[in-house]
């Protein structure tokens, strides 16, 4: 099985697939507990100072360590096979991780979104997947050439199939799985 995750700040699609492309579960998973602050370096943390922001940002780490788990325990006690990658969308291997530097342009409007894909990455690798990256811009076209004439069934289908929602994302989750499937994703961890 391979996991496809199109994140948002605090919560992602997640859709499984298999080794035909065909989707064995797809559920919205929370990245970090009811009641903590989803993007602490954007939002929650600019009237705070260094040291605040940083400890703020580091409880919501935690937060998103322990959701994250719980979600991806979930959805692996669903499949009746093991999961071997999650593809995520990817983010510049050279982003910083002094606090400080984060909370200033240009980093500052992605540092969260980055927080959440280094959980997700920290999470799959520890639990021996491969991680796979993928552009978001370009992924669907790319699995689309793969797939050649099967396209449009594979990443359109499960609408008809499974019935909403259906939705961009749950496309783009899918189309990763397709790239990593092929190996065409643009970096693997």
């Amino acid at each position: 099985m391979r996991l496809g995750i199109a994140h948002h700040l605090g919560w992602a699609v997640a859709v499984t697939a298999s080794a035909d492309h065909r989707v064995v579960d797809r559920r919205r998973v929370e990245l970090v507990e009811s009641g903590v602050p989803t993007a602490p370096v954007h939002h929650e943390g600019k009237p705070l100072d260094d040291a605040a922001a940083a400890e703020l940002v580091a409880r919501v780490r935690e937060s998103a360590i322990r959701a994250t788990s719980a979600s991806l325990d979930a959805l692996e006690s669903a499949l009746h096979e093991p999961i071997v990658s999650m593809s995520l969308r990817a983010w510049p291997l050279d982003f910083p991780e002094d606090i400080a530097v984060q909370r200033r342009a240009p980093y500052e409007s992605r540092a969260d979104s980055v927080m959440y894909r280094q959980v997700l990455d920290q999470l799959a690798r520890a639990r021996g997947w491969a991680v796979h990256l993928y552009d978001a811009k370009s992924v669907e076209d790319r699995a689309a050439r793969i797939l050649a004439d099967r396209a449009n069934e594979i990443l359109y289908g499960p609408r008809a199939a499974l019935g909403p929602p259906w939705t961009k994302d749950h496309r783009m989750a899918l189309a990763a799985t397709v790239l990593a499937a092929a190996g065409a994703t643009t970096d693997e961890r």
